[in-house]
């Protein structure tokens, strides 16, 4: 049978093009969260009106870039400060300086950014600076301890719209901080501990003082600081005082300039102290002592197994 010329073959095709268009699943768009203008209070007791979340934040120190990926806000992530190399993913983000204290606040401005999240690295006068150009900061102090360290994570988990993530986070720390309490709640001993941060003059060299994170931390890992004695913050501390004081455990934060056991061993009279001779002379990562952020408990974790090394070996 011929075909009918006359027949409306083209409705029958549009007909299958439309029914075949429609059968297709529907694919709808990621539906943002909604914006609302909040007020808070920051670290330099400043009213700072925010619109959260923050949807393009640029960091200005290490450790806010580090609390923002632990969060789950590393996408939001769009400038970061020259130091910020953890985690890895930092490393593609925007560069804007920060070396001597010296930012790119022109290319900051250029990032257009939601929110500027500034430390305690940055000073009040960078604050200002940054705020006349019509950018939004948010300034974060250090915490004190632990607790402080929380509500630093509930923060910039609030800023950046990822509560939930921050919660878990804290809710995860707070456990490792009270298992390792567990641990060490039968210890009555406390070895003396030097942490050196800085030995360009071994004569003289730089340790942690009272009033740092580094004195509660080795306080709380149950160890005894030998800098608290010394004075608060960043104190020198003479190499006589310290062959005195013989610590038990000497920790190098500053192996990073090439400081390593041997060359901790053969300054004048340092292979006398029983840190040498018993082989206690460590290196340790410096930024799990300095970076307030969520790896502060790997810090303590780590240091409590090095004080305490007998809790361990069971």
């Amino acid at each position: 049978m011929k075909p009918n010329k006359n027949f409306p073959w083209f409705l029958i095709i549009m007909f299958i093009v439309l029914v075949g268009c429609n059968a297709r699943p529907v694919v709808q768009a990621p539906t943002l969260q909604p914006v609302v203008p909040e007020t808070l209070t920051d670290g330099l007791d400043r009213t700072v009106t925010v619109e959260l979340p923050a949807r393009r934040i640029v960091s200005l120190s290490p450790s806010n870039t580090e609390l923002l990926y632990s969060v789950g806000a590393g996408d939001q992530l769009v400038g970061r400060d020259s130091f910020s190399n953890y985690p890895e993913g930092a490393s593609q983000v925007v560069d804007i300086g920060g070396s001597m204290g010296q930012y790119d606040f022109e290319a900051v401005a250029a990032l257009e950014p939601d929110l500027v999240l500034a430390a305690e690295i940055n000073t009040p006068e960078q604050v200002r600076s940054l705020e006349n150009l019509g950018l939004t900061v948010y300034y974060l102090a250090n915490p004190g301890d632990f607790e402080g360290l929380y509500q630093n994570i509930l923060t910039v988990a609030q800023l950046s719209g990822h509560d939930p993530e921050g919660t878990a986070l804290v809710a995860d720390l707070t456990g490792r901080v009270a298992t390792l309490q567990d641990r060490l709640a039968g210890v009555t001993e406390r070895p003396i501990v030097f942490y050196e941060l800085d030995a360009t003059n071994p004569a003289q060299p730089y340790t942690i003082g009272m009033g740092t994170f580094g004195d509660y931390l080795i306080n709380q890992a149950g160890g005894t600081n030998l800098g608290a004695s010394i004075g608060e913050g960043w104190v020198q501390v003479a190499s006589e005082e310290i062959l005195q004081r013989n610590p038990d455990l000497i920790l190098l934060g500053d192996v990073y300039a090439g400081v390593n056991p041997e060359s901790v061993a053969a300054r004048p009279g340092w292979s006398t102290l029983d840190a040498v001779k018993n082989g206690k002379v460590l290196p340790f990562n410096d930024d799990l002592m300095s970076r307030p952020t969520a790896r502060l408990v790997d810090g303590l974790e780590a240091l409590a197994a090095l004080i305490h090394p007998e809790l361990y070996s069971q």
